[in-house]
């Protein structure tokens, strides 16, 4: 199958930032630089700069998500993840970083990679009022509805409440992802 390419509109805000790019055939995101200098204290965050703007044709949106690397060695996150860049906005597109690495500060510099763009389609919706919306198996389950998780619902690891009430432990928790159970 012949990959088909979408053309995209793209300005430098800073004249020497290299164009996003895709590190790999196949990537769904073409990877956004920074052009400043920055250390980031634990627990702070800031909006880093990339030097690019972009003209999307309508009906499509680009979307920054992190960069995964970041995240497993540095502890870095996106506050707004992902970050929506609208069809009509013509502004530089910037990403606001968190570091939630307790006792590291991390470092940036000019031109290093830190988040990624993901161009999508996106469909146009009109919105009918109703007064009642037709079932569905989920129905109005939300958040952890779905369970798989070892913080959700009653286990082994379960603790009282302070009325004697059995529960979830109360506190979100990993142990048995990170043990294989």
């Amino acid at each position: 199958m012949t990959q088909q390419f979408l053309d995209v509109l793209i300005r430098r805000v800073d004249p020497d930032v290299p164009l996003p790019a895709y590190a790999q055939p196949g990537d769904a995101g073409a990877d956004l630089r920074t052009t400043e200098a920055y250390e980031l204290a634990p627990g702070e965050r800031t909006v880093l700069p990339t030097g690019v703007s972009v003209a999307l044709p309508e009906g499509y949106a680009a979307f920054v998500h992190p960069r995964s690397g970041l995240a497993a060695r540095c502890g870095v996150a996106l506050v707004n993840a992902p970050g929506t860049v609208d069809a009509g906005y013509r502004g530089e597109i910037k990403v606001i970083v968190v570091n939630l690495d307790p006792r590291e500060s991390v470092r940036f510099e000019r031109f290093d990679r830190i988040a990624q763009l993901v161009v999508q389609q996106v469909e146009k919706v009109r919105f009918h009022e109703v007064a009642e919306l037709p079932g569905s198996a989920r129905a109005e389950g939300g958040f952890g509805s779905t369970g798989g998780h070892a913080s959700v619902g009653v286990s082994a690891g379960t603790v009282e409440d302070t009325d004697g009430q059995k529960g979830g432990n109360r506190y979100a928790s990993v142990v048995s992802d990170r043990e294989g159970q």
